[in-house]
């Protein structure tokens, strides 16, 4: 792994994607493994490198909403919300995802797990930007990691988990978010929530004027995060502890005493979530018996963040494959 970001290792990243490889980028959410979208080969790559469920949709990447819309159909609605969570500097910038009908052929059908929509969004990190807008093409990138492993915030971690397996890592520091993008269906008229994320439910609803509907229990997986177990360490890990267990290293929150790391020792949600795969990487490594975490107010981000601790702490392997193949 190469740890620098220039031109240099711009141009490398280009000549990789353009041969079908694949290239580890930043965001702002967490760290990408990037092809080219339109290639079924790259993107069988991904699959393959992730050891992903094929069906398990992907999302693209774009530099802008036009590009957007080269790939997907964009209702009324889903150009009101990419409007406003898309551009730069707009008080409403978070990582969301739209799913919409996809309108291009040539969108390699392994990126939507042959379904007629396609999750998109457009990330906010100028390196993720520079490389698509580069490159002319939407980029498919998932997290740079083992399907259902912690997802990376570094680009260290995604060399820990895929190692030289990926020819190319750029480095664009340490994520800001830490947690993946909101994704919301706008494929009708209803706003339908698919993964929490770093765009709040009360962003989205203020944004679009109504309500965000939400699915308990989906048929079938139609956007990637879905699965019921996910971003999951090593050792067990038990959620709302208030009391630890000798052998335990707690992830704390808020004041804890003797916490072995501290997501935010001042309660703030945004900071926790921008250190919780990380510490829960950190923790992973140690020699602990389980990792026991503080209770995190279910409000705010703090629902995306109960949410990635509830599937990493899953350990129904099944659910997720019956009625699938």
């Amino acid at each position: 792994m190469n740890p620098k970001n220039d031109d240099m290792h711009l141009e490398h990243a280009l000549r990789l994607l353009s041969k079908g490889c694949v290239v580890g980028m930043p965001t702002e959410t967490v760290y990408g493994l990037a092809a080219d979208a339109t290639q079924d080969q790259a993107v069988a790559q991904i699959y393959a490198l992730k050891e992903r469920p094929s069906f398990n949709p992907l999302i693209i990447h774009v530099d802008s909403l036009e590009m957007a819309c080269q790939w997907g159909y964009f209702s009324p609605l889903a150009l009101q919300l990419a409007a406003a969570f898309w551009k730069v500097d707009s008080p409403y910038q978070n990582p969301l995802t739209l799913v919409v009908k996809r309108n291009n052929q040539n969108l390699s059908h392994l990126v939507t797990a042959g379904l007629d929509t396609v999750a998109i969004r457009m990330p906010s990190h100028p390196v993720a930007l520079s490389l698509i807008k580069a490159f002319g093409r939407p980029l498919a990138a998932p997290s740079a990691n083992r399907s259902n492993h912690i997802s990376p915030t570094t680009a260290d971690a995604v060399y820990q988990d895929l190692g030289d397996r990926v020819p190319l890592i750029l480095d664009g520091g340490a994520c800001a978010v830490g947690l993946e993008s909101t994704i919301v269906d706008v494929t009708t008229d209803n706003l339908i929530l698919l993964r929490l994320g770093g765009a709040t439910v009360e962003m989205i609803e203020s944004v679009a004027g109504c309500a965000v509907q939400r699915v308990e229990h989906a048929a079938c997986i139609t956007a990637p995060g879905m699965l019921k177990r996910h971003y999951a360490p090593h050792h067990p890990l038990r959620l709302n502890v208030t009391s630890p267990l000798p052998g335990d290293a707690l992830l704390g929150f808020g004041a804890v005493p003797g916490a072995t790391l501290n997501l935010s020792e001042s309660g703030d949600l945004v900071e926790a979530a921008a250190n919780l795969f990380a510490m829960m990487r950190f923790l992973d490594q140690s020699s602990c018996r389980e990792i026991a975490v503080s209770p995190i107010p279910n409000v705010g981000i703090g629902m995306a963040i109960n949410d990635r601790l509830t599937r990493a702490a899953c350990t129904d392997l099944e659910s997720d494959t019956k009625g699938l193949e």
